[in-house]
């Protein structure tokens, strides 16, 4: 089997008094992982806190790291089991560290580096140091992998642990292969999809890669070993968290124009690929980078069918391959120029980079403000702090947007929840237990004001479940509204009773 691994022949030196050099390509791997490593890194840093805002994932995440583990336990039984090692790992961050923006999201600014410099790894083993460097810089300025480079949620990490999977199977199938590099690499896949179980689906990408290169009977046995033990760790939580099913209802069904993203990323990949030559039996970036996007994506359409799941955010992992092939088809161009441009080709990878970061220049300032997500759910408890008055009661609806005041409870100190019968972290639950609707309805009719907090157009969906029908219509009928805030997707309305009830 051939790796297909290039290399860059070293240039002479320049003599004196000869015009200025143009780049010359990395002398070492450390320089290849090194500089997109720092990139992604100090790219991630930039607007981290994003105008001080966390929108309602984000706040899940927050709510409950800073439960106890025994607390995190409950809730896990009843909702959320398959973000699980993530709240674990989050509440031990936020225990040693305090809660703020900063430990929520330098988790996925990290793990984004990390898979930013796996990728150039392997793009420099399979296609030289250009295409390394190139596909490592170019993973941080993916328009998807921006939008969840500062995302308090799991899916960053769990593309870290997808790209460090795929350069332990690069490493594994160009090496001589130990038994603890396969039981790296099952403990790379296994911890993943313990992360997010879909993640699995690499499993099937890995495979595509197996088979494309021709891989050896002997090589295959011991993949399918470890993935199977891989696997074997991850069912338990595939089974239980099927029983939580009911958290992505709200997900629409699969339509035609959802496919657009996905076609068009193939096309990209697929274009890619083309410098690179594919042909069975060659390890190279195209026989890791194609499957690395497609599996992922087609797999996720292919479930959809079955239950409405398609959210990119859950196979960003693809990403590393789209990398990987932007990568190889640059290395590509500078190995073409080469020949008759030897000077010239050493810019094209800088000249690409100074042409794309301009050009995404308003993509990236749009992903680090408040208005890129749903809502804010900081921007609320701003406004229930302007707006309360002693002895006020508070009101939520839905339930879920109690997110507010879980992680920001000093704003609503003084307030009293009205509707709530158990905590969020009494019921093991992220929105509490409410009360029956009669309860609800007669405790509203001896407030004299309530603040209710809500969804603000166009994030407010119409109320359904009985006790939102029953805040809703007692407060139309026996309150009149004197203040109302819209902030960043969230709605603060404040209510007096009427004088003279109709």
């Amino acid at each position: 089997m051939s790796t297909g691994r290039t290399t860059d022949t070293a240039l002479p030196p320049s003599l004196p008094g000869a015009p200025r050099a143009a780049p010359t390509p990395p002398s070492g791997t450390a320089v290849v992982w090194l500089l997109p490593l720092l990139w992604t890194f100090v790219f991630g840093l930039w607007g981290l806190s994003r105008q001080d805002s966390v929108w309602r994932d984000e706040a899940a995440t927050w709510q409950v790291a800073q439960r106890s583990t025994a607390e995190i336990g409950s809730l896990l039984a009843n909702v959320d089991v398959v973000h699980g090692l993530y709240y674990l790992l989050m509440h031990v961050l936020f225990t040693c560290f305090g809660s703020g923006t900063t430990t929520l999201r330098l988790p996925s600014v990290l793990a984004t580096a990390v898979a930013a410099a796996c990728v150039a790894v392997i793009g420099r083993r399979l296609a030289g140091r250009w295409a390394g460097l190139a596909g490592g810089m170019a993973f941080g300025l993916l328009p998807a992998v921006q939008f969840h480079l500062q995302e308090g949620r799991s899916y960053a990490l769990v593309a870290a642990g997808a790209a460090i999977s795929t350069l332990l199977l690069v490493t594994v199938l160009q090496r001589p292969a130990r038994t603890r590099q396969w039981a790296a690499y099952s403990t790379a896949v296994l911890l993943t999809g313990l992360l997010n179980w879909l993640s699995l689906m690499i499993l099937a990408a890995h495979l595509a890669t197996l088979l494309w290169a021709r891989a050896e009977r002997a090589v295959l046995a011991r993949w399918a070993a470890a993935a199977g033990c891989a696997t074997a760790g991850v069912l338990p939580l595939v089974v239980f968290s099927r029983g939580q099913s009911a958290q992505v209802a709200w997900i629409p069904p699969l339509s035609w124009h959802m496919l657009i993203g996905p076609a068009v990323l193939l096309a990209i990949g697929g274009a890619g690929a083309l410098p690179d030559r594919p042909r069975a039996g060659r390890l190279s970036a195209a026989a890791v980078g194609l499957p690395l996007l497609a599996v992922p994506q087609l797999g996720l359409i292919a479930l959809s069918l079955i239950q409405p799941i398609f959210l990119d955010r859950y196979i960003l992992y693809s990403m590393l391959g789209l990398a990987l092939l932007i990568g190889s088809a640059v290395g590509a161009a500078i190995q073409a120029a080469k020949p008759r441009f030897p000077a010239a080709s050493r810019w094209i990878l800088p000249v690409t980079l100074a042409v794309a970061m301009p050009a995404l220049l308003p993509q990236s300032l749009a992903k680090r403000s408040p208005a890129s997500r749903v809502d804010d759910v900081l921007a609320a408890a701003s406004d229930i702090r302007h707006l309360k008055r002693p002895g006020d009661a508070v009101l939520f609806v839905p339930a879920d947007r109690r997110d507010t005041k879980a992680i920001t409870p000093g704003a609503f100190a003084g307030l009293r929840d009205i509707a709530l019968a158990e905590s969020p972290e009494k019921s093991g639950t992220l929105k509490g237990v409410e009360a029956e609707p009669d309860r609800i309805r007669a405790a509203l009719l001896a407030e004299r004001r309530v603040l209710l907090v809500t969804d603000a157009p166009p994030a407010a969906r119409p109320v359904t479940a009985a006790r939102e029908r029953t805040k809703t219509a007692v407060l139309r009928r026996y309150f009149v509204p004197v203040a109302d805030k819209q902030t960043r997707g969230r709605r603060v309305v404040v209510y007096e009773r009427r004088s003279a009830p109709r």
